[in-house]
């Protein structure tokens, strides 16, 4: 199995595209890109230890490729927008992509480029992209959250859409 870690905003929206993708066996929401050890969700939302919310991915590359994630990854949120993700603000909220090794490096500014030369957005692109620092998995209450909460306000106007997008751009890398 191959891990991988991206932060699009809230790590809930960002776990509940990825659960549904073919050959991930695991997401987990936490933190990354930090400088504080085992930071608590109340101070990385209050943007004082410098992590995002991300999630870390645990993946089957035989599978899905770690393009097709990152392809996913970039498709399923506004990577034109700093700090920010529809209402959620601050640093913690930011775009990136932390990369655990070359290859993925590589495969992230490729994809990146990629987009910018063709102008898929009509703003620049500014996911960061990274090498990792520890992925700190969030608590519990986190975990699993819009499948435990589908009823919530913000998984029905937040969530859902982004889903949708996984469902109709993405129908074969769908489970």
């Amino acid at each position: 199995m191959d891990k991988a870690i991206f932060a699009g905003g809230c790590f809930w929206c960002t776990e509940a595209v990825f659960q549904r993708v073919k050959g991930v066996e695991q997401v987990k929401s936490g933190f990354c890109g930090g400088r504080i050890k085992n930071p608590p969700y109340r101070e990385v939302v209050q943007g004082r230890t410098g992590h995002a919310e991300a999630i870390e991915i645990t993946y089957d590359s035989e599978v899905v490729s770690y393009k097709d994630l990152v392809a996913v990854f970039m498709a399923t949120h506004d990577p034109t927008t700093l700090n920010r993700q529809g209402y959620d603000v601050g640093t913690h909220y930011r775009s990136a992509i932390f990369y655990l090794n070359d290859q993925q490096e590589n495969t992230a500014r490729d994809y990146v480029k990629n987009l910018e030369d063709k102008a898929v957005y009509p703003d620049p692109v500014v996911t960061e992209i990274a090498a990792a620092t520890i992925f700190y998995p969030a608590e519990d209450i986190h975990n699993d959250y819009y499948n435990n909460n589908r009823e919530q306000g913000y998984c029905q106007v937040i969530i859902d859409p982004k889903i949708k997008k996984l469902m109709t751009g993405f129908k074969e890398l769908v489970k």
